[in-house]
């Protein structure tokens, strides 16, 4: 007889929470592994579209426009009470149920109002609002479970995950949430039945709720796997794993059997949707395996993510395996002759750029250090450069620096493969195969990395671009499969 693992994570998004069809799916999903594991955690998302109606409510009320919050409450209502009567046969339950979600919409009704008398909100109050959506449907799915005879219980991160409060992208301080959630989850393991935990929201020290960003659900669960000392963690989305490309841009995208952490990292940060940014860290530090599923192709083996690839050394491990892209971007360069071995030149560009709370998503910089050059999202590039203009005022009077401008709208198109940058010829591929459809790089980064090759392109190419860099991997797999 096989030994059951200890503890299992299984997050699910907010399609696999979405409809009655997707919730089913979850109850077998969650029935059928209860026999390979002594420990299950549930993170659930908001159903889909719910964070989303929950956020443009409270613009609303900035807006003064209170109509529109009495329709979104009645929509959210509807939404969970009808996915309750399809999924929950005993009508105590689904009534008990409703008396669950009604105080948070009441909440939602409140926190609108309270900003429609201000004319603004905030970001704490965002955070309480975005909130309340995975507050419902964690109530949902635990109702749904018992009326299937699986025992769960559902618990609010905001009694298990601490963190700052940086309200709108928080960050969680590991040994106070292992210390609060080892304690509070023991009774409900203890007592036999799966805690059904929302995602994406956490609290400060002293209980304010906060969330870890759009998306955030996936780092929650990284986040309980790490403090849980977890087996594995499975993101359930609704793709068959990680994909060679955008399936919407590349028709022939196919699911990438086996990712190593740095990998996905890369895929996770340039683009790709299927896991959060942050949720790498937790994982790979606490030596957890991580897994993305199909909740609606639950046999499908999905995408393992490693720290290691068995196949070291390869061709499949050398060349590239996805192909991904950020889109709105602009590039701004700094340029000038002045800026010739001038020391702390670039430290004061970049902290213009910090001030104004905005991001760099590529850097390059040619070794005459007579020009930098970067990308920031689109919307953010006037302010930008306005404030590189201050910090940079003397050296534009006195023609150090000739100008501060920003391309118009480019993509980041990034080609990622372990030993990219230790293959002999991969660049060659790459930029042979760009040439060939004409196509002009504006920049291109590598760094240190040895799992990704960054390019900028303008924005008109980057569909072209993301389907010629995608007939690599194609003719690749074509020719290891001869």
């Amino acid at each position: 007889m096989t030994k059951k693992k200890l503890t299992l994570i299984m997050k699910f998004g907010g399609t696999s929470v979405g409809s009655v069809e997707a919730i089913q799916n979850i109850i077998r999903i969650t029935a059928s592994v209860r026999t390979d594991f002594e420990r299950i955690v549930l993170v659930a998302s908001a159903m889909s579209g719910v964070t989303n109606q929950l956020l443009a409510g409270a613009q609303a009320a900035a807006n003064g426009d209170m109509g529109t919050i009495h329709n979104a409450a009645t929509m959210l209502r509807d939404k969970h009470t009808q996915a309750a009567n399809g999924l929950i046969a005993d009508q105590g339950d689904a009534a008990q149920l409703q008396t669950e979600i009604e105080p948070l919409i009441s909440t939602f009704i409140s926190l609108c109002q309270a900003i429609s008398v201000l004319g603004e909100t905030t970001p704490r109050v965002l955070d309480s609002i975005a909130s309340l959506g995975e507050r419902m449907s964690v109530r949902l799915l635990a109702a749904t479970l018992k009326s299937n005879d699986v025992p769960g219980k559902y618990v609010e991160a905001s009694s298990l995950i601490v963190t700052d409060d940086n309200f709108q992208s928080a960050h969680p301080d590991i040994k106070a949430t292992r210390d609060k959630t080892q304690t509070f989850l023991a009774p409900i393991f203890k007592a036999g039945k799966i805690p059904i935990v929302t995602g994406f929201l956490a609290a400060t020290a002293e209980g304010v709720i906060t969330t870890l960003g759009r998306g955030g659900s996936d780092y929650s669960a990284a986040i309980l796997g790490s403090v849980l000392n977890a087996d594995e963690v499975w993101i359930w989305t609704d793709v068959n794993g990680v994909m060679t490309a955008d399936p919407r841009i590349v028709p022939d995208a196919r699911t990438i059997p086996e990712l190593t952490f740095r990998e996905v990292g890369e895929l996770a940060y340039f683009g790709a949707k299927v896991l959060h940014p942050k949720t790498i860290r937790p994982v790979v530090e606490a030596g957890i395996g991580l897994r993305v599923c199909n909740t609606f192709n639950p046999e499908h083996p999905g995408t393992r993510i490693v720290a290691k690839s068995a196949s070291k050394g390869s061709q499949r491990d050398g060349f590239v395996k996805a192909v991904t892209a950020i889109k709105q971007q602009r590039m701004i360069t700094i340029e000038g002759r002045g800026m010739m071995g001038v020391p702390g030149m670039a430290a004061r560009a970049f902290g213009a750029v910090a001030a104004t709370q905005t991001s760099v998503t590529l850097i390059s910089q040619a070794s005459s250090e007579q020009s930098i050059c970067f990308t920031v999202p689109s919307e953010s590039a006037d302010l930008v450069i306005s404030e590189i203009e201050k910090a940079f005022k003397l050296e534009l009077q006195d023609r150090d620096i000739d100008r501060i401008w920003a391309t118009d709208d480019a993509v980041i198109v990034t080609v990622v493969g372990a030993g990219i940058r230790d293959t002999p010829g991969v660049a060659g591929a790459i930029f042979s195969a760009l040439a060939e459809h004409e196509v002009n790089i504006i920049a291109i980064a590598q760094g240190s990395s040895d799992s990704a090759l960054s390019m900028v392109v303008e924005a008109n190419n980057a569909n072209m671009v993301i389907r010629a860099l995608h007939r690599l991997i194609v003719d690749n797999w074509e020719e290891m499969h001869k």
